[in-house]
């Protein structure tokens, strides 16, 4: 089929990449002429493992073009809209690019295409999206909402090998065409669930906000288990081996971030307070992330007695998540505004998202020449007070513990992902508090 895919951030690039790794004809549309020449020239505007290689051997293989202009969408059999909804102030998904996509894709559809919107949209929004597509064309269309439930880090194993894909519609021939894009991926039985636009809206918003709740959960046990002395590591060992709850989203840390959770909780907030709806669990996970981004920087000032002036912390990691450059609402930005107006500096290293994290730092006047960036991971303990394991990174799982002390001006490890095993710590003659977990000396 040929597809055209609107926006090229995380998920419309990823999408538009794998339609073509199956065989479809893709052409990448966005505004952006500095990511079209980037992707043209077969780089990637994000890191995501294996995405580069995709994107030159398909480029290599003529499945799939990068362009600014609609033309493509004359075409085309399915046009998506895969462009950002970011949250406004109080919560709200802007759609204002959705919109914007919507009337320049109207004026280009060739007649009974199928209009898909991907991006992540507040219930209802279909119904606004078709009349505006109605008001700027003449030509059938059809108009499809399908989510999608991509992990940054592992986006392209989750496309090509999908839990389920969700297609809401209005007519049935619409649907058929989708079965028939997502045939070759769904081979090994996984479904395909077809549903009505709004079912299909709300089906992402309340699949994220379950996890972003698994996240607040185990985090809020961890920190009552930091005040019983329970350890956290053992509790959830006894609840994730039943069936009905299991192991993932469980595990304590410093809270979720990203694009996609923090965005998707405050928009569902709103959408609730729209339809004066209190989603109580809802607004509960959000409060609980908000705290849960300074908990370990309240740890590391209760250590140092409360007194953090001229002190100076290594963090290791700062994307939001292992194998991701992503920082958008990462706990490591929060932690460090902390440290900083409490009178430290921080040291930080990162295998992909040093810039990232050093440009939004540099951005803001009070944390503007506190944060220092370093190449390797040692080098970024010289003279620090202490090390904060923030992103769990597969190099930081086997560090030289012998070098990290020997770096440390204090040797402490303040481990926000309880990464570490304790007694390697205690052994190795540092200290170490970690999340939830009871560490005897």
């Amino acid at each position: 089929m040929k597809v055209s895919m609107i926006g090229t951030g995380y998920v419309g690039l990823v999408s538009g990449v794998c339609f073509a790794e199956i065989g479809h004809d893709v052409t990448c549309i966005d505004v952006d002429s500095k990511k079209i020449e980037m992707l043209t020239r077969g780089e990637s505007p994000i890191f995501e493992p294996g995405l580069s290689e995709l994107i030159q051997r398909n480029s290599k293989a003529n499945r799939i073009s990068f362009a600014t202009n609609y033309d493509s969408v004359s075409g085309a059999d399915i046009t998506f809209i895969a462009v950002g909804t970011p949250s406004d102030d109080s919560g709200e998904a802007d759609l204002k690019y959705v919109k914007a996509a919507a009337v320049d894709v109207a004026k280009h559809l060739k007649e009974n295409s199928v209009v898909v919107i991907k991006s992540t949209v507040p219930v209802g929004t279909c119904d606004l999206i078709r009349d505006l597509i109605k008001k700027n064309t003449k030509k059938k269309f059809h108009l499809v909402n399908n989510p999608e439930f991509l992990k940054e880090g592992s986006a392209i194993e989750d496309f090509m090998k999908p839990d389920r894909v969700i297609i809401g519609h209005q007519e049935q021939e619409a649907a058929g065409v989708m079965e028939s894009l997502y045939a070759p991926l769904m081979l090994q039985g996984n479904p395909i669930f077809t549903m009505s636009n709004r079912s299909a809206e709300m089906s992402k918003y309340a699949a994220n906000c379950l996890l972003a709740t698994k996240i607040s959960f185990i985090n809020d046990i961890a920190n009552l288990c930091d005040e019983t002395g329970a350890d956290i590591n053992e509790v959830r060992q006894g609840i994730t081996s039943d069936r009905r709850i299991g192991p993932h989203f469980l595990y304590p840390g410093p809270g979720y971030g990203g694009s996609c959770f923090p965005k998707d909780v405050k928009a569902l907030l709103h959408l609730g307070k729209q339809y004066s709806c209190e989603l109580e669990i809802i607004q509960s996970v959000e409060n609980v992330n908000e705290r849960q981004k300074v908990r370990m920087f309240k740890k590391v000032d209760r250590y140092f007695k409360g007194d953090l002036a001229g002190k100076k912390i290594a963090f290791w990691g700062v994307a939001f998540k292992p194998n991701t450059d992503d920082i958008r609402e990462a706990p490591a930005i929060k932690m460090a505004q902390e440290f900083i107006a409490h009178g430290a500096e921080v040291n930080f290293f990162d295998p992909v998202a040093n810039d990232h994290f050093e440009l939004i730092m540099n951005s803001k006047p009070e944390t503007r020449g506190k944060v220092h960036r370093f190449e390797n991971k040692y080098d970024c303990l010289k003279g620090c007070d202490g090390l904060l394991l923030v992103t769990e990174w597969r190099e930081f799982r086997a560090p030289d513990f012998g070098e990290i002390k020997d770096r440390l001006k204090t040797p402490v490890i303040f481990d926000a992902r309880n990464l570490y095993p304790t007694d390697t710590i205690l052994d190795a003659g540092m200290d170490y508090v970690a999340m939830g977990k009871q560490v005897k000396k």
